[in-house]
């Protein structure tokens, strides 16, 4: 009465064999994520560093270059030397490292990657207290002048 099916249904799924791109797993995914939210901490860390430099930026830059790297899987990533700044206050850069710092947290997180998510969380609460040391410093200023205006 009805006649057969004679190809296959475009609903199933094709094979690993008759695949015509690469398949990545979920755990491929999310090393590419995180070597990628990784890589945007560490330019954002190099223009700090080439802003206000100190060691403390030098060690956090090197800790990233090893996390990038062991996430492509041994080729590391490109790095200008001396980048300049796109900001002129370091606010905007501390802000901008913490919410890459949380992005690459909660990536490292979702693939139990341990070593990664300890150096995210230490890389937010450094520049947490930059931003609060920043906010702090421009205050105490403001009153500051502001004292001044006052007696003049």
């Amino acid at each position: 009465m009805y006649e057969p099916i004679r190809r296959k249904s475009v609903h199933t799924m094709a094979g690993p064999a008759t695949s015509d791109f690469p398949h990545r797993s979920r755990e491929e995914e999310l090393d590419i994520q995180l070597a990628g939210h990784l890589a945007a901490l560490l330019a954002t860390t190099d223009e700090l560093r080439a802003l206000t430099p100190s060691g403390e930026l030098d060690t956090a830059a090197e800790r990233l270059v090893q996390q990038v790297t062991r996430l492509r899987g041994g080729h590391r990533p490109v790095r200008t030397p001396g980048a300049p700044a796109s900001e002129t206050t370091a606010a905007p850069l501390h802000r901008r490292a913490h919410a890459l710092a949380g992005r690459a947290l909660v990536v490292a997180a979702s693939r139990a990657d341990t070593a990664a998510a300890i150096l995210a969380a230490e890389r937010m609460d450094a520049h947490d207290a930059a931003l609060a040391a920043a906010t702090t410093s421009t205050s105490t200023s403001t009153s500051t002048d502001q004292r001044e205006l006052a007696t003049h």
